[in-house]
């Protein structure tokens, strides 16, 4: 018997390979599996499920199920609705509950369709939703909103023989947290597909980049394109990436990337990137920007920010005018820092009658923070000595003309390169007129210097007010106006030591505004302009010279993603910020 035993089990290993190899065999099973796991009808008087896009989905719960098999079906109906098999046994009690429900479904369904076909309805939704996320307000505020409509037309419409009518499209009108936040992700996501499809049609395209951290300490990765849609410049962000790990250039690289591939960009029209100039970003081998053209295998332009190295070059706290700096900044703080100091100065400048009402504090961060605290310190100094002088507090520099001097010189040139900040800043401006702002400033500069050498100061207000004031009290005053040029030298220097690549391009540049001057012979000239001249200037026009716009994405993330709403999800994040930021408003509201 055990021998008996043996050989059929022998005879079957070798049988075995025979049986699976038989492609008829094959075939039955793969029918079986077919068949097995395609929906089935009487799963819907069975277990309450209908098809829906592929799915199984569940008529009490909504839930759905991706693999189409009766034991996952079965499973979910025993464990998830108990109550409902035990109210409705199986057999026409259950049959007639699961057609009750499905039923319902469809009713729903029609009547969701019919509503969508009412344009009033539909399209003011969206365009209360987009009002609500443009104002940085939370999805919560649209039932607010709507109160509020109500209660302004209950009174605003009284005596108009269609205020019903009104009161009743204000209340069937959807502005439930849910729906506006459905409408935002809806138009968010038009946006960006508008974005891609002109970016491909584009012939080249630039882009933006700078990371932060947001109120969650979670950091964010804003990038911003430019491309040229048909006869229009546009400027739109595309993403605000978050970056949950590390922050290195790999890791931002490896987000890029995969944002890259899933909205099918054409990276190979990506012609030049700007960046803050941060090592992640611009480092020798790791930096996002090595590993980006290492990965596309051709040379790709890079900028360094150039208000980001303007900042820089305006800092001034070297030597001598830093130690101007650091004592106005002492002083700002003891009077400003604490709270009775702060109410007692303010309480002065009132009864002096000063025009205003307190000191700024410093913040290094700030581009504008520097000039803007001299300032309103020189405007509050007479103040500010009395102040001193009523706490016991001693600072004699206050009163020494020498530090008077490099004081309100500081003030002037302050002020000046605030001028030259704002003008850099705004969304649209185009390497070509950061480039001019610069080097037009370079030139000021070498005047500033002529102008303090020959003692005029023209250009140095506050400068010439105190040798003017100090001149009339003592006739034989004299001032070392050469070292405030020896300031102004050093400030030219350290501008002409950097902006490295815009400089290393002012001929291409060039090339745009005079191509004339370019030194080519005239025969290849008149060729050259004939065949490439378009089609650089949008090269050139295209490249970022600032990342201005990646800043200004950081303070609507800021407003949006508040200590509020520090729980706001990636997607509803990113919805918000890409409506925030589009100039693409008719196009959104248009579509639906």
């Amino acid at each position: 018997m055990i021998v008996l035993v043996f050989f059929f089990l022998f005879a079957c290993y070798l049988l075995l390979p025979l049986y699976c190899s038989n492609p008829s065999t094959k075939m039955a099973k793969r029918k079986k599996d077919d068949e097995y796991r395609t929906f089935q009808d009487e799963w819907t008087e069975e277990f309450a499920f209908v098809e829906r896009a592929g799915s199984a989905v569940c008529l009490i719960c909504n839930d759905k199920i991706a693999s189409m098999k009766r034991s996952n079906v079965k499973r979910h109906f025993d464990t998830r609705h108990a109550t409902f098999a035990s109210k409705y046994p199986a057999g026409d009690s259950r049959k007639k509950a699961c057609q009750e429900l499905l039923s319902r479904v469809q009713a729903t369904q029609q009547h969701l369709r019919v509503w969508t076909r009412q344009g009033d309805y539909n399209s003011a939704s969206f365009a209360g939703s987009l009002a609500i996320v443009r104002n940085g307000k939370p999805f919560t505020d649209g039932e607010y909103a709507k109160t509020f409509m109500l209660d302004v037309a209950n009174e605003l419409f009284d005596d108009l023989p269609n205020k019903d009518k009104i009161i009743k499209r204000i209340q069937d009108m959807p502005l439930s947290a849910r729906t506006v936040h459905d409408r935002t992700v809806m138009m968010a996501t038009q946006v960006e597909e508008t974005q891609v499809k002109d970016i491909n049609a584009a012939p080249f395209f630039s882009l933006a980049l700078d990371e932060s951290t947001d109120v969650s300490h979670l950091s964010q990765f804003s990038v911003i394109a430019r491309y040229a849609a048909g006869d229009t410049l546009r400027e739109e962000s595309l993403a605000v990436l978050p970056i949950k790990g590390s922050t290195r250039g790999e890791d931002l690289f490896k987000s890029f990337m995969e944002f890259a591939r899933e909205k099918n960009l054409p990276m190979d029209k990506l012609l030049s990137v700007c960046t803050d100039g941060a090592p992640c970003m611009v480092g020798k081998n790791k930096g996002f920007v090595a590993l980006l053209r290492e990965h596309e295998s051709r040379p790709i332009l890079s900028f360094h920010c150039i208000l980001h190295q303007e900042a820089l070059c305006a800092q001034m706290c070297d030597g001598q005018l830093g130690e101007v700096m650091s004592l106005v900044v002492r002083v700002i703080n003891f009077i400003v820092a604490r709270a009775l100091n702060d109410r007692q100065f303010k309480t002065l400048l009132d009864e002096v009658g000063n025009n205003y009402h307190g000191l700024l504090l410093h913040s290094n961060v700030r581009w504008l923070s520097r000039g803007k605290v001299l300032s309103r310190f020189a405007a509050c100094l007479n103040e500010i000595r009395t102040f001193l002088e009523m706490k016991g507090i001693e600072h004699p520099e206050l009163a020494e003309t020498e530090w008077l001097l490099k004081f309100y010189y500081l003030v002037d040139m302050t002020e000046h390169l605030n001028q030259l900040n704002v003008k850099m800043q705004g969304i649209g401006n185009t390497v070509l007129s950061l480039q001019h702002a610069v080097f037009a400033f370079e030139n000021k500069l070498e005047l500033f210097i002529m102008d303090l050498e020959t003692g005029r100061l023209l250009h140095f207000e506050k400068v010439r007010q105190f040798k003017d004031a100090c001149t009339a009290s003592e006739p034989t005053k004299n001032f070392d106006l050469k070292q405030l040029a020896g300031f102004t030298s050093s400030l030219l220097q350290s501008f002409k030591a950097r902006f490295g690549e815009f400089r290393e391009h002012t001929r291409l540049f060039k090339f745009i505004t005079h191509p004339n001057e370019c030194s080519l012979n005239a025969d290849d000239l008149n060729q050259l302009i004939i065949q490439t001249w378009n089609r650089v200037s949008i090269a050139v026009l295209t490249m970022f010279g600032s990342t201005y716009s990646c800043e200004q994405s950081f303070s609507h993330l800021k407003n949006i993603k508040s200590n509020l709403r520090s729980r706001l999800t990636d997607e509803s994040l990113n919805a918000c910020m890409k409506l925030n930021l589009t100039n693409l408003e008719m196009l959104v509201l248009r579509s639906f």
